[in-house]
């Protein structure tokens, strides 16, 4: 049978002359009793014999069903386990690294970081929860969330602890308000934020309601890739900075090109602003700004050259972060939608710096006309899947489950059509003398001809005007034609 108990302090055999087991060099040093010999489990040493039965048949049981974790591989603390394990290998795109780890180092190992992964339970996941939440707001909590699940999830991976308490403890989870909705926004506030940003930055808000872009296609668009003639764009890179704010290309969103149609309007304005601002070449490596280290890596990331439209004004690429804090807010503020934040009437909390000037407002950001193009391409009647691909949704039921709502007359089609289901079918009267009544009389005396008498005769009573009278049989057997009267 595998697994067995050791005694540490005791010889096995008892010695012939004596009849007695004879102590080892380790009696009276450590726990006495060792529970070893269970196959991929480490052994275990107790003080009591009791205690050591129990955990072997434990152990043994858990073993054979697959679900035997070691406790004391549980007992590292959430952040050495991070630090050590899990950030080495995590797998994250090199666009989202810098913001993966900047949640889980602010908002996952301050606060739970000292305890062991095996303390990590109901109570501490709720108290988390609780203050996390009076930190950010909803919708960042479910990201910090989903991170911590990550790392635990991985941690149950590796035999580490039995279960993911984020998974077993679901309930717990951030989860935002009802009904809350893409929202889009009027061409007076869009005109409004237009007009609050420098000059050469005013093509962004064109870019983001004309063309539907994200803001990192925005900032990676190119000269070249227009075809006037054709009056349509090519969506095939963004610009993205790693963590250490180094700039690169990659492929848009969920690695998927796509060709825009660009409107006579907006190309107008498209064409402005490059005549102002002329285009300059911007050479970066392609997804990944880390020196490569094998030929492959070197292939992958070879450097790719575009004639960038949106540029600062020193000519090289626009740092998000900067144009986010520097230009976006306050042209939100110009437009009415946030106001600054008068620190002193505000309570000391964490969160309270000199960047958040205007708060939280990641309601009110640059996606927000992204929103706005998906509204007005639906309120126009275009097609769902034709929007999709316009804004290069991984589905079409992406689309449909953010606008869904901004599809016009939906609801009012769907109800007339049901109702016109349920109606009651009308009698169809005609008049007597018409020919549509005349085709009708004689259709009734065709399916008469060679019914039975009790079927003309109720036929007689149904159609009190038409006297069907049944014709007598002829002589060779055939069946005489049905004359009527009027």
């Amino acid at each position: 049978m595998a697994g067995y108990i050791e005694d540490r302090w005791l010889k096995k055999r008892p010695n012939p002359a004596t009849g007695k087991r004879e102590r080892t060099a380790l009696w009276g040093k450590g726990k006495r009793y060792k529970v070893a010999g269970i196959p991929g489990v480490r052994s275990r040493s107790f003080h009591a014999s009791g205690d050591a039965k129990i955990w072997l048949a434990q152990a043994t049981t858990k073993k054979s069903e697959g679900r035997f974790v070691d406790p004391r591989d549980g007992q590292i603390l959430l952040e050495d386990y991070i630090v050590q394990k899990w950030w080495p290998s995590a797998a994250y795109p090199v666009s989202s690294r810098a913001s993966v780890k900047s949640r889980v180092w602010r908002h996952i190992i301050p606060y739970l970081g000292h305890l062991q992964l095996l303390e990590i339970d109901y109570e501490a996941l709720k108290e988390w929860k609780a203050d996390l939440l009076t930190r950010v707001g909803v919708t960042s909590a479910q990201a910090i969330w989903a991170h911590l699940s990550t790392i635990l999830e991985t941690a149950r991976k590796a035999k580490r602890i039995v279960e993911n308490p984020c998974r077993e403890h679901s309930e717990l989870k951030p989860t935002p308000e009802e009904g809350r909705k893409a929202k889009a926004w009027s061409k007076e506030t869009v005109d409004a934020i237009r007009a609050g940003l420098a000059d050469r930055y005013r093509v962004m808000v064109d870019l983001g309601v004309g063309l539907g872009l994200r803001q990192g296609e925005a900032l990676g668009l190119a000269a070249e890739d227009f075809d006037w003639d054709a009056e349509e764009v090519f969506i095939q890179r963004q610009l993205r900075f790693d963590e250490r704010g180094r700039p690169y290309f990659c492929l848009p969103k969920g690695k998927k090109t796509r060709r825009v149609p660009v409107a006579p309007n907006v190309a107008a304005r498209i064409r402005a602003h490059i005549a102002s601002y002329p285009p300059v070449q911007i050479t970066l490596p392609w997804q990944d700004p880390e020196e490569p280290a094998t030929e492959q890596e070197a292939k992958q990331r070879k450097p790719r050259t575009a004639r960038l439209i949106v540029l600062a004004e020193k000519g090289t690429p626009v740092l998000p972060g900067v144009f986010n804090t520097s230009y976006w807010k306050p042209a939100l503020e110009h437009a009415g939608i946030v106001q600054r934040l008068d620190l002193a009437t505000l309570p000391d909390v964490s969160w309270r710096r000199p960047a958040k000037t205007y708060g939280d407002t990641r309601e009110h950001g640059f996606h927000c006309l992204r929103h706005t193009y998906a509204s007005v391409n639906l309120g126009a009647g275009e097609n769902p899947v034709t929007v999709s691909t316009w804004m290069g949704h991984a589905t079409v039921k992406i689309t449909l489950e953010v606008y869904g709502h901004m599809v016009p007359g939906a609801v009012q089609r769907g109800r007339s059509a049901i109702n016109a289901w349920f109606e009651p079918p009308q009698k169809q009267i005609l008049p007597q003398d018409s020919l549509e009544a005349a085709v009708a009389r004689w259709a009734a005396d065709m399916a008469l001809v060679g019914a039975g008498a009790a079927v003309k005769a109720d036929m007689n009573r149904q159609f009190k005007k038409v006297d069907f009278v049944e014709e007598p049989e002829v002589s060779n057997g055939t069946v005489g034609e049905a004359s009527s009267g009027h």
